[in-house]
């Protein structure tokens, strides 16, 4: 995948402070990350889910939305051609409410009956689930909507789904749980992927150098962003070092303010920062937020099937 270069995001890069590129990759508030208002870098808004654009509200209290079939019901089509379509109605639903990503699809896989998320997946075989990831991907972004495709990798046990340390054999690792990101990300060039709360053989996802960089970026191409699961940062000079992108949500405890600090500490070379700052600038180019950053109230789509 060969990502924008844009002069825009040249010139930008070169005028952000230290203290501003730190502060793009933190989050502001429960979905959105932090502007630079001095510049113009609009920020960036984000909503879950897999089921459908949920907006700002919490249960109950936000602008109704269309829910969409789970993902094991949309598995079970086989129909990557309705699935595709579904996507274009979601990015549809998602600039609605005022977002330029979906936090979506969820791509673990069905480990076992007992997965509470199991619902938000697919299904237990790596390539249907792959292929029917890549055609949502294909009809959210089509729409101008990124995607974040989720969770990376091995969150598959409902046991201390936050902490347990996925302890996978090389072979079953690449063959089942990397499978369905592999292909997602070849067939579709998701914008965006979100790291688990889990370890992977002892290493924390989102501080995985290994997975996040060496695998998804080295192998694969991948040329999106990396963000972690909510709450789910353990540390700053790990996870800046892994090629994680953006802390969620905000206020961020481990990047921002403490960013700075460890790169002034010696601890974090600022080149990293460049290169995470370059990728957010890129999805903010790539889902039109420069020229729309989507300042508006949510509406509700009521629209006939």
């Amino acid at each position: 995948m060969g990502g924008p270069s844009t002069s825009r995001i040249d010139a930008l890069l070169a005028d952000l402070t230290l203290e501003e590129k730190a502060a793009l990759m933190t989050g502001r508030g429960l979905w959105d990350a932090n502007p630079v208002e001095r510049l113009r870098i609009p920020a960036l808004k984000v909503t879950d889910g897999p089921n459908g654009a949920r907006g700002a509200g919490l249960v109950g209290t936000g602008t109704p939305a269309l829910c969409i079939p789970c993902g094991s019901a949309l598995g079970a089509t086989w129909d990557r051609e309705l699935v595709e379509d579904l996507g274009a109605v979601l990015a549809a639903e998602t600039r609605a409410r005022g977002c330029h990503v979906l936090l979506a699809p969820t791509v673990n896989i069905h480990r076992t009956p007992l997965g509470g998320r199991n619902f938000e997946c697919y299904s237990e075989d790596p390539v249907l689930t792959g292929r029917i990831a890549a055609a949502f991907i294909r009809g959210v972004q089509g729409g101008g909507v990124g995607t974040t495709i989720k969770h990376f990798v091995a969150n598959d046990s409902e046991f201390e789904r936050n902490s347990i340390d996925s302890v996978v054999p090389d072979r079953a690792l690449r063959e089942v749980y990397l499978r369905p990101f592999e292909i997602a990300v070849s067939e579709a060039e998701p914008w965006g992927l979100m790291g688990s709360y889990n370890r992977v053989n002892g290493t924390f996802a989102c501080e995985n150098r290994w997975l996040l960089t060496e695998v998804l970026r080295e192998e694969w191409g991948f040329d999106g962003i990396v963000v972690t699961d909510w709450f789910g940062a353990k540390s700053t000079t790990a996870m800046a070092g892994s090629g994680l992108d953006l802390e969620m949500p905000g206020a961020g405890r481990f990047y921002g303010p403490a960013l700075v600090a460890a790169v002034e500490a010696g601890e974090v070379d600022e080149t990293l920062l460049d290169a995470a700052v370059r990728r957010l600038l890129t999805l903010l180019e790539r889902t039109g937020a420069f020229d729309d950053p989507l300042d508006r109230p949510e509406v509700e789509l009521d629209e006939p099937a």
